[in-house]
């Protein structure tokens, strides 16, 4: 088990860790290529996901609502949490409700269980997303407009890549490959990406970082050992559901709380521990999700 376990978190963490190296040495500009990801490569990783031809919308409901309810479920938890602690709603609930599952848990998704998983990797990717874009937009600032929506490029390539399994289109072979294979681009990227950002982003308030670093799992966890059972989830999907669930604040939350002005530095903090502590938190998970039949 412990090797299983060193073979799937090594890839990921040697990449991240040289994003970080190179980061340090170099300060990289990644504003361009973080762009290119979200814009042209995750939208061609989702899209490619979700137009294959054996990708079915029913079997994805499930895991898809299991995820949107722990994401409202960490909200509803971590508020009270925040008022008790004496820190602003706004600046922790959003790292605890939107995890990185983009940087981190496709990778571990495709490693762990193979790339027969990745459509619900990338479905639970996308209810988060969605999530993020409009309740996490919201709750920073209110009149934020959310009819634009559907302009974001990974939400009009799930769109289409829906419209296609539904409607029963199958993208020309070429075609789909050609999305295929600029889709295989983003999830190194993101990893190398985050190495670089980690490298560089401030960390003022460890001890804030260390506790909410570790009650973001804790929630996740938590709650996806209830929603799992109640929602009927099996097999490799219930697997998925559970790692998703440990996972850290998504490095998004920075860059929102920084457009708005919402404590960006502790947001910062939060981020950067929590994803730091990944290093011990998802073996332990990995270690339960090996060891229990009914994950994999």
């Amino acid at each position: 088990m412990l090797m299983r376990i060193l073979e799937v978190v090594f890839p990921v963490f040697a990449i991240v860790l040289a994003g970080w190296w190179y980061g340090r040495r170099h300060q990289p500009d990644m504003v361009a290529a973080n762009h290119l990801n979200m814009e042209v490569f995750v939208p061609a990783l989702v899209f490619a996901a979700l137009a294959d031809g054996h990708f079915e919308v029913r079997a994805q409901l499930a895991p898809a609502l299991a995820m949107a309810a722990m994401v409202l479920g960490s909200g509803l938890i971590a508020w009270p949490i925040a008022r008790l602690a004496g820190i602003a709603p706004r600046t922790l609930v959003p790292p605890m409700m939107f995890n990185n599952c983009g940087n981190l848990g496709l990778p571990f998704a495709l490693l762990v269980f193979g790339r027969d998983m990745v459509p619900s990797a990338v479905m639970l990717f996308l209810t988060s997303n969605l999530l993020h874009f409009s309740l996490g937009v919201w709750l920073l600032d209110r009149h934020q407009r959310l009819t634009t929506l559907w302009r974001i490029p990974v939400v009009a390539a799930s769109l289409a890549g829906l419209g296609c399994s539904l409607g029963g289109v199958q993208p020309w072979p070429p075609l789909h490959m050609a999305f295929h294979m600029l889709g295989e681009i983003s999830v190194p990227l993101m990893l190398f990406s985050l190495g670089v950002k980690v490298s560089s982003a401030p960390i003022s308030q460890l001890r804030l970082g260390i506790a909410a670093g570790l009650l973001r799992p804790l929630l996740g966890v938590g709650l996806m050992a209830v929603l799992i059972p109640a929602l009927g989830l099996r097999g490799p999907q219930a697997g998925l559901c559970l790692l998703y669930g440990s996972l850290p604040p998504a490095v998004l939350n920075y860059l929102f709380a920084d457009r708005h002005h919402q404590e960006p530095e502790r947001v910062a903090s939060i981020v950067v521990v929590g994803n730091l502590l990944t290093v011990l938190v998802v073996p332990a998970v990995l270690a339960l999700i090996l060891a229990m039949p009914q994950y994999h």
